[in-house]
């Protein structure tokens, strides 16, 4: 799925002409003007993310409510730690307690009108912090949980503190949606989704390559091969595994479950298949031949 932010009517205006074009749902990111989130809806927006305290009286979150019911649709509630009540902050400062408390009282507010197609985010720049938020909402509510590390930074030290927060979540079964937060395109934000998926082994989608750190035991061009490899897979759909390992020592044997790779050796490279060597090809021809033998199973 995909969220846009809606910042005014003319945004809002835009859902129609945008839903006529793509096959996914669409999401609404919504603040403070309930107006927007009725267009929106009106416009066929799929999802709506907006928190019910923000949006001004009863009336105005039960005209949202209302619209949100006939259609079907859910709205997500996005607790920042950034934007808390001030009454929260005083007692109880920018801490897991008072996000956690800030998601529940969005909550009764949609729970008084009957409303309980909810999914619920509780993000900090903190990945501690956030693991703990989302330990101690898990315990209190069966909602869904949108998972995600706000304000997380650029694509390194980004991808680092999502798969950290996002990952331990995920392996404890918390967590039904995420969104990868990167001051970045935002597809290296999908990319690193993806790969967080395909590590906990929750996803297969596309091609895995597996590859080892280079030591003494190294004597082909490692780093530059295992770039390349990883290069030609993003042409390839199927779910294989790949593995580029350094050394035969261990390479055949920790790779023993991939479906194609090669060993290094002195200037050359041993092609192996489910962990078995095939043949054994000078370093300038490891690339073509491993290429050709992915080829093989995934025509």
């Amino acid at each position: 799925m995909v969220r846009v932010a809606v910042l005014d009517m003319a945004a809002a205006k835009a859902i129609g002409q945008i839903k006529k074009q793509i096959h996914i749902p669409l999401v609404a990111d919504i603040h403070f003007d309930y107006q927007l989130a009725l267009e929106a809806i009106r416009q066929g927006i799929d999802k709506v993310r907006i928190n019910p305290g923000n949006i001004g009286s009863e009336e105005k979150v039960k005209a949202v409510v209302d619209a949100c019911k006939q259609k079907k649709i859910p709205i997500r509630i996005g607790v920042n730690v950034g934007s808390l009540e001030q009454d929260l902050l005083n007692k109880y400062g920018a801490t897991p307690k008072a996000a956690v408390l800030s998601a529940l009282r969005h909550v009764r507010i949609l729970e008084k009108l009957n409303f309980k197609d909810i999914l619920i985010s509780i993000k900090f720049s903190n990945v501690p912090q956030m693991i703990e938020a989302y330990r101690m909402l898990a315990k209190k509510v069966s909602y869904p949980l949108h998972l995600g590390v706000t304000e997380a930074g650029t694509a390194f030290m980004g991808s680092i503190k999502n798969a950290i927060g996002i990952g331990t979540l995920l392996q404890e079964g918390i967590g039904a949606t995420m969104r990868v937060s990167l001051t970045a395109d935002p597809i290296e934000e999908i990319a690193t989704c993806w790969a967080i998926l395909r590590a906990l082994d929750l996803r297969r989608r596309g091609p895995e390559m597996i590859s080892c750190p280079t030591c003494g035991r190294t004597q082909i061009d490692l780093i530059g091969l295992a770039n390349k490899v990883e290069k030609e897979l993003k042409k390839i759909k199927q779910p294989i595994k790949v593995a580029v390992m350094g050394c035969v020592v261990n390479g055949p044997g920790e790779a023993r479950e991939a479906d194609i790779g090669v060993a290094g050796g002195k200037g050359m490279g041993a092609i192996f298949v489910k962990g078995k060597v095939v043949r054994s090809v000078p370093e300038n021809k490891i690339l073509p031949e491993l290429l050709k033998e992915i080829k093989k199973i995934t025509k």
